[in-house]
């Protein structure tokens, strides 16, 4: 218990679940002068947004999220002031690297203009796709992280935008890019998407984490990203806002009183709290809501940095160890068939490239994932690792310690992560739209007073507090 409402009287609104988006929404509620109190299932606060040691002691992973470019262009995290919370951004000497083969990466670097020369052929097309958009995305923003069933406030910009972002994530490079580099580090980007890039809008993903990249980097957070939700608790606590910690919400019943409940949980969640409250056809709605692929997950403790055959890679935050976009679009499609490919889409992550305070002097941290069929039980360590090693010989000997995370233990470190989905519910083009259920406002349910705010909600999964943001301004709506 981290607190508990002042007194009995009925509180303006509960919010239940303290990831980045429920946090979101009681900040912003607060502000707005409401009374809120958060009641997390877990005994600490943050969800996907933690940090822990665990592998040995002083060597400091991060559970689910680390590197945030959405939080560093977010218009939420920019309305909190995380400098004066402690919060530092740490920026990698490369945003990403992706890997053609083992001696070959092309690079993604936060300067538009060194990522144009890296790309040679190809990179004034790349400066034609993303530049506009990273120069204008503080107009942008808004739209692209708001509810897609809205009128626009700048339907140019946002046509050059969406256009593009419509097409599948494997067909817009072809299109776009003459040369194989471009065409993989595009796709491997569009592959965060967790969607067969067949798939119409999977381009959007690329478009916009590269994006980012060229505005605001792929930052990570000093000393790990639980820090980040120390911030936005202590900004919370100073608005007012009151925690409860360890308590799992089963019914609606149980809360105490309050004029709104905010629910920063999935579908499958809402019906097994509210299911018996809410409308047949709306419940129906939810019932029909879909979970994507999962995630594999394995964190290691080094003995020291990773022995890249590209020596190119050691400055890269994140690493795609992928090959060509033909052979990314293929191992997406293969999991989307509930399959397990032989080489997996295999997102790396060193995060003490950039905070070395993560891990004792001389020693790194180190994770990665792969994509698998949702709730899987496969274990694919040696997958991982064996990558890792044919592009890093000698990686394996550095290896001092590993956590193992698969889809079930996913899902039992935070609820949310159904199946080991880490985005809320797949993100394909009617999910995308139409999220968790075709209605104008998302955030609202038939049930009054009840409201979601989770990333089943657009925009969907990433640490951005939009959703959180979008449902308190329809809690405000309504409760005037």
């Amino acid at each position: 218990m981290t607190g508990s409402p002042a007194t009995r009287r009925a509180l303006d609104a509960v919010v239940v679940g303290s990831g980045p988006n429920g946090l979101a929404a009681a900040i912003d509620l607060a502000r707005a002068g409401r009374s809120v109190h958060v009641i997390e299932a877990a005994d600490t606060l943050g969800g996907g947004i933690r940090t822990s040691e665990l592998t040995l002691p002083g060597f400091r992973h991060d559970l689910c999220s680390t590197v945030v470019p959405l939080a560093a262009g977010s218009p939420f995290f920019r309305s909190v002031d995380l400098a004066r919370h402690g919060i530092e951004w740490a920026h990698p000497p490369v945003a990403l690297a992706h890997l053609l083969r083992p001696e070959r990466a092309v690079l993604l670097h936060r300067s538009l203009d060194a990522t144009v020369e890296e790309l040679g052929r190809d990179g004034a097309a790349w400066a034609r796709l993303m530049g506009p958009l990273a120069r204008e995305w503080d107009r942008l923003a808004d739209h692209v992280l708001g509810p897609p069933i809205r009128f626009p406030r700048h339907p140019l910009l946002l046509a050059r935008f969406g256009l593009p972002s419509l097409l599948p994530g494997d067909v817009l490079p072809r299109l776009v890019f003459r040369e194989a580099a471009a065409r993989a580090l595009f796709t491997g980007i569009a592959a965060h998407s967790m969607v067969r890039l067949s798939a119409p809008l999977t381009s959007a993903f690329g478009i916009v984490l590269a994006t980012l990249a060229h505005r605001f980097d792929w930052p990570l957070v000093r000393g790990g990203i639980g820090r980040l939700a120390d911030a936005l608790v202590a900004q919370a606590t100073e608005l007012g806002v009151t925690f409860e910690t360890g308590h799992t919400v089963a019914s609606l019943a149980e809360l105490p009183p309050s004029r709104a409940v905010v629910l920063d949980v999935t579908p499958r969640q809402v019906l097994a709290i509210a299911g018996d409250r809410l409308p047949a056809g709306y419940r129906r709605g939810l019932e029909r809501y879909r979970y994507g692929p999962g995630v594999f997950k394995v964190d290691w403790a080094l003995d020291g940095p990773v022995p890249w055959r590209d020596h190119a890679v050691a400055g890269a935050g994140t690493v795609h160890l992928s090959g060509s976009s033909r052979a990314i679009a293929a191992a997406e499609d293969a999991v989307a068939r509930g399959r397990h490919p032989e080489r997996p889409f295999i997102l790396f992550v060193q995060p003490t490239v950039a905070d070395p305070t993560r891990a004792p002097a001389g020693k790194h941290v180190a994770w990665a994932y792969c994509h698998v069929p949702n709730g899987s039980t496969v274990d694919m360590t040696h997958v991982l690792e064996g990558e890792v090693e044919r592009h890093a010989p000698g990686f394996r000997d550095l290896i001092l310690a590993r956590s193992v995370k698969g889809p079930a233990a996913m899902e039992a470190h935070d609820a949310n992560y159904i199946g080991g989905d880490i985005n809320g519910g797949i993100q394909d083009l009617w999910q995308a739209l139409f999220r968790p259920v075709v209605a104008w406002d998302p955030y609202a349910t038939p049930l009054e007073g009840l409201f979601l705010c989770s990333s089943s909600t657009p925009p969907g999964g990433g640490v951005h507090g939009m959703s959180g943001r979008h449902a308190a301004r329809s809690v405000l709506r309504r409760i005037g």
